[in-house]
């Protein structure tokens, strides 16, 4: 466990309820012992690299959380070289910007990655900031963006801390084009049998 998302998770009152459980000597240990999580490894970088989609939680005035879902090719989101700030293209949708409006009242972020093919899952803290894309040209310049939308921003995300969540209940879900894939394999492999049993039987 990194030492950064301890020291953020595990608050006054969650330590309480450690204690009440009986894992608070356990989680303290890790806490003071733990790794440096302000930056991403290789382990990291490559989960994050595959991914397709991931959810995005801020929060408002309100203390409300709000959590959206952000998708696009693999590789829209970005890691910089040093492994400390992640980036993503804002694009237009339906214009409620609520994430956007939160932000302006608290740099604080939670994303939660979801591989279910391989049923793993990283939870990262962190500070955002959403720029013009005039303001960050060489982030907006090489970002990957979906078909569709207009890039509005440039969202930066300062690693706060992070940690790989346990893998127990998340349900192993296939893309849809993985299975369309095996699919086809499955249709052209009879295919080739039938066309071979035809020529033995001479028809």
């Amino acid at each position: 466990m990194g030492k950064g998302y301890a020291t953020i998770a595990f608050t006054p009152a969650v330590q309480a309820e450690q204690d009440r459980i009986g894992s608070r000597s356990r989680f303290a240990e890790m806490a003071r012992t733990g790794r440096d999580d302000s930056r991403l490894g290789d382990a990291e970088r490559d989960f994050l690299a595959s991914r397709e989609s991931f959810y995005l939680s801020s929060v408002g005035a309100s203390g409300w959380p709000y959590i959206q879902h952000r998708g696009g090719p693999a590789g829209f989101l970005r890691v910089s070289p040093d492994g400390g700030t992640l980036a993503f293209a804002d694009l237009s949708g339906n214009r409620q910007h609520v994430s956007i409006g939160n932000l302006a009242e608290s740099d604080r972020v939670a994303l939660f990655f979801m591989d279910y093919a391989g049923q793993h899952r990283l939870k990262l803290l962190g500070h955002a900031r959403a720029l013009p894309p005039a303001e960050a040209p060489d982030w907006a310049q090489g970002l990957p963006t979906p078909s569709r939308g207009k890039v509005e921003h440039v969202m930066l995300v300062q690693v706060a801390g992070w940690e790989w969540n346990c893998n127990q209940h998340i349900p192993r879900l296939i893309p849809l084009a993985d299975i369309e894939a095996g699919v086809r394999q499955l249709t052209d492999r009879v295919a080739a049998l039938e066309a071979e049993n035809a020529r033995l039987r001479g028809d």
